[in-house]
């Protein structure tokens, strides 16, 4: 099957064969002709399958093919990310396949001033891709509008909802046309992506390319038990041994994410860390560089992490275990992607052992352990908290709900759940 038996374009069709692409990946080559036909998609797909271009290639066309009612060039499709780097690749996406068409399209995210970006939707926009706290700073001031939106498009839907987007979410669908095409993508079905879309979704047509929780097949994963204090001599040594060019590596806190790529880098390990502390200018400069190979190991939180598009990356490290289990999954898809191999390696100390056991409850099945000689974690050590009980009995803050779009947030341990 070839992308012009989709039903795609010259244009398109040309526009992808430029990528290098000839043959859709599963996800593609079922979401493609359902959204061409106009109804509502739901969609769910592991990171890597090609979900991006199985939205944005027939979106283009749908748009391109239609005349636009009434005057001017209004905003006709909207796509909503949780985070900034994310949406700076789904918009690279969208001009990428759309470089042979009329469409024009730009980006707004929080983090950088907002003039630019007011003078660009003034100057009209066909596609407008947004984090959802900086499209609401623009709807307040009226910078944008809405109101002839045909194609609204959620892109990691359940990372919005852990992010406390839902609120925001359900503001920006005020402001829509009621008659409009809407698709909604997930890695996973949750009982809480089921139940927005049930209140956003017209009979969709579902999508899933794979099981529900289920892993990249082609990842090899890995456990190296470890005492607490000596999990940064040992990834030193396993990048050192390994002669590891580019390693991702996940740590609970930003702060933590910090000290452990400084400390990489005093060990000879050229080390970025990548966090919503940082500013955009740093964050898209450290990934420019970890792309390029002029930086070797990318420390990350999880927020950060989630969409970066990294082609290729054969290691992915759990420096700390996550605290949802799911987030495992998430993390070691970075790796593995397409089809391709990949190794995920969990450096697991006493504490983080009933984190381990949830990750092979929902993986059902066993993780491979492995000791590093010279490593031996001390059977006499004992476990200690992950998290300082926070005043008030609120949750950690991994597991609050957070946001990362740089526009004003709000940490509510509630604003993640759909009502």
């Amino acid at each position: 099957m070839s992308f012009k038996d989709l039903g795609l374009s010259a244009a398109l069709v040309r526009a992808v064969n430029d990528q290098g692409y000839d043959t859709p990946t599963p996800i593609q080559a079922q979401a493609i002709p359902a959204v061409l036909k106009g109804g509502d998609i739901m969609g769910a797909a592991q990171t890597g399958t090609g979900k991006t271009a199985g939205f944005t290639l027939p979106m283009l066309q749908l748009l391109n093919s239609r005349p636009v009612q009434g005057n001017g060039r209004p905003v006709r499709a909207l796509i909503l990310t949780p985070t900034r780097e994310l949406t700076a690749q789904v918009h690279e996406s969208v001009k990428t396949y759309g470089r042979h068409l009329p469409l024009k399209s730009t980006v707004v995210f929080g983090g950088v001033g907002m003039n630019p970006q007011i003078q660009t939707l003034r100057r009209g926009v066909d596609i407008l891709v947004a984090t959802p706290g900086r499209l609401l700073d623009h709807m307040r001031q009226r910078t944008v509008d809405l109101s002839r939106v045909e194609i609204l498009v959620l892109d990691e839907a359940d990372r919005m909802l852990d992010m406390g987007f839902i609120h925001d979410i359900r503001k920006v669908l005020a402001a829509l046309p009621r008659q409009r095409q809407t698709l909604l993508f997930s890695a996973t079905f949750s009982d809480e992506i089921r139940k927005l879309a049930a209140g956003l979704l017209i009979s969709p047509t579902v999508i899933e390319v794979a099981p529900r929780n289920t892993t990249v097949e082609k990842v090899t994963q890995r456990v190296h038990p470890v005492d607490r204090g000596s999990k940064r001599a040992l990834l030193s040594q396993l990048i050192r041994d390994g002669d590891w060019k580019q390693v991702l590596v996940f740590a609970r806190t930003k702060h933590g994410s910090d000290r452990l790529a400084r400390q990489l880098e005093q060990d000879g390990h050229t080390s970025a860390a990548i966090h919503g502390n940082k500013s955009q200018g740093a964050r898209t400069q450290a990934l420019a560089h970890f792309k390029q190979g002029r930086v070797r190991v990318l420390v990350a939180t999880d927020i950060a992490a989630r969409g970066l598009d990294i082609n290729q990356l054969p290691h992915v490290v759990n420096y700390d275990l996550p605290n949802v289990p799911e987030d495992y999954v998430h993390r070691i898809g970075r790796t593995g992607r397409a089809g391709k191999g990949g190794a995920a390696v969990s450096l697991v100390c006493v504490d983080e052992h009933k984190l381990l056991r949830d990750i092979e409850k929902l993986l059902n099945c066993r993780i491979d352990k492995h000791v590093v000689p010279g490593f031996e974690p001390d059977p006499n050590e004992k476990p200690q908290p992950l998290f300082k009980k926070p005043a008030g009995g609120r949750r950690p803050p991994a597991q609050a709900g957070r946001r990362n779009d740089g526009a004003r947030g709000r940490n509510s341990a509630s604003a993640g759940r759909v009502r």
